[in-house]
């Protein structure tokens, strides 16, 4: 195990240089610079573009910008945002929240739906609930995010007026900030209906989601415990007379979940990156949508800065998935 770690650390340095290189590369090659985008129709007088230029390092040569941002993000400085002057990391960390409030939602929605499909998918196989899995799955892992998401407000925000079309909590009411996490800040708050009106907020994003992650665990489970229920070990245990939930849950399932887990630690990634539009749709005040309104500005501290610190969690998320591994299954630790 420790010398997983050390080659699972190695791998972090040369993945975190080209994570920043190639964002640098795509954001110069976006037509436009910050200063032009701060001066907005009515232009800037050259001499003060040319004084903002020098500020901000812009007038350098590209290789010279890159070397000046990686020296500065290796000491833990992000640079601070062109169009508001705050340190970028003050501003993930404002915002952070909530996009993990939504992830985590959207992850459990996926989690509890995904996992027991597949599972009864794979125990009917052929059958009319096995097809209706896969069918629903694949429909739901086909659909784009954006077409999917206003289907649902049209249907249950503006045609059943069941949830809110966007924000995290309703205007009248203003918990202080505790957490950071809007269903924890309302919980903890006086002000009755707080709580409701936050999860009332949360139920559509996180629908939205977690989605394509539901679609992907149910298939993935039913595909692992196919298989599993095929080994000789779940046959041995039939053959002793056990309970039929016991050999599904405790013989088959467990170790059934090694390659979900696999896709569990995959979609964290593709959940950050499904929050840049869900957030967008829902107006939710997360990393997603301060990264778009950062691109929109060319507001490159921002853009590269939170790019970084996200891709610096799914490799963390990622780190910690494969120490899971050893935890389901022991022999899986003593081969490495």
């Amino acid at each position: 195990m420790p010398g997983f770690l050390l080659r699972r650390i190695a791998l972090l340095l040369p993945s975190l240089i080209g994570i920043t290189l190639l964002v640098f590369a795509l954001l110069h090659l976006i037509p436009g610079d910050p200063v032009e985008a701060l001066s907005g129709e009515r232009g800037m007088a050259p001499e003060r573009r040319t004084q903002l230029m020098q500020r901000f390092g812009l007038d350098q040569p590209l290789p010279a910008q890159y070397l000046r941002y990686v020296q500065h993000a290796v000491q833990g400085d992000l640079g601070n945002s062109i169009a508001t002057g705050e340190p970028v990391l003050r501003e993930f960390a404002d915002r952070f929240p909530a996009t993990l409030e939504l992830a985590t939602a959207a992850m459990l929605f996926a989690l509890l739906l995904g996992i027991p499909a597949g599972v009864l998918a794979a125990l009917r196989r052929n059958t009319p609930v096995d097809y209706g899995v896969m069918g629903v799955s694949l429909a739901g892992y086909s659909m784009p995010i954006f077409w999917w998401g206003l289907l649902l407000i049209l249907f249950f925000s503006v045609h059943l007026g069941w949830t809110p079309v966007s924000g995290r909590i309703a205007i009248e009411f203003d918990p202080p900030r505790v957490t950071g996490l809007m269903l924890v800040d309302a919980w903890l708050s006086d002000e009755p209906g707080a709580f409701r009106s936050a999860l009332s907020h949360l139920v559509l994003p996180a629908i939205v989601l977690g989605t394509i992650p539901l679609a992907v665990l149910a298939r993935m489970t039913r595909s692992a415990m196919l298989e599993v229920l095929g080994e000789d070990f779940v046959r041995a245990a039939r053959a002793r007379g056990l309970a039929p939930w016991r050999v599904v849950l405790r013989h088959a399932l467990r170790n059934a979940l090694i390659p979900v887990l696999t896709v569990v630690g995959l979609q964290i990634g593709a959940l950050l990156g499904g929050a840049v539009l869900t957030e967008t749709l829902f107006s939710w005040p997360g990393v997603g949508k301060w990264l778009v309104e950062a691109i929109h500005r060319r507001d490159y501290p921002v853009v590269q800065g939170g790019i970084l610190l996200c891709a610096l969690l799914v490799i963390a998320s990622t780190f910690v998935v494969d120490l899971l591994y050893g935890w389901v299954n022991p022999r899986i630790r003593h081969e490495r």
